[in-house]
């Protein structure tokens, strides 16, 4: 099992993203070795019958997180009074999706092994091989500058915004059909960004800012 990405969509406009969707227009180079490291995959499988599952994570978010991601980046700005960079005039959605929906569905899949199919079709997440790709999102995207008012809220300070053009190699939206991981195992993504959001500043608070 490895981590992919939702990157690996680039200039897919079809909403929302499937696994059976064509993933041959990356947009940055992260994205390309994600689609690479999916491929890579996909040969180990079929030639030494290695089960491999990759898993397009969407946006992740939540304690413990890469401190150069925007939440972490955004929480420290605003509780400094410094001002945030806002990309693409604010004008993105994001499929944002809390740790804890990630892991659980991390965990559903690890003892779920990927068999062959006996012929192939159109359905790339699939393969003679033993190999299988999920997404694994919210299904609920989320305007840029809904999630800025949501840490706004919780900090209970208005960030001083910075809008910018959108950075290159960048997606104007994210939208993830984990219809695959529902119906395979039962996943669901319970947490609202609300909640998560809420989540995440108390324990900023408590661990970070002291």
């Amino acid at each position: 099992m490895y981590a992919s990405s939702s990157s690996v969509y680039g200039l897919n406009t079809k909403a929302p993203f499937s696994t059976s969707d064509n993933v041959d227009h990356p947009v940055s180079l992260y994205a390309a070795t994600k689609k690479a490291n999916e491929l890579m995959a996909h040969t180990y499988s079929y030639l030494y019958n290695v089960p491999t599952t990759g898993l397009r994570f969407f946006t992740v978010y939540g304690p413990w997180g890469r401190p150069d991601m925007a939440l972490f980046k955004f929480t420290k700005a605003i509780l400094n009074g410094d001002p945030i960079d806002v990309y693409n005039n604010g004008n993105m959605i994001r499929d944002f999706t809390y740790i804890d929906d990630i892991i659980e569905g991390t965990c559903k899949v690890i003892n779920h092994i990927p068999r062959p199919k006996k012929t192939m079709d159109n359905d790339p997440s699939t393969s003679i091989a033993p190999y299988k790709i999920y997404n694994i999102g919210n299904s609920s995207p989320v305007a840029l500058m809904d999630f800025i008012r949501a840490i706004e809220k919780e900090l209970g300070k208005t960030a001083r915004k910075n809008y910018l053009p959108l950075q290159p190699g960048d997606v104007m939206m994210t939208n993830s059909d984990v219809s695959d991981l529902e119906k395979d195992l039962g996943y669901k993504p319970s947490t609202k960004l609300e909640d998560g959001v809420h989540k995440f500043v108390e324990w900023y608070l408590d661990y970070m800012a002291q």
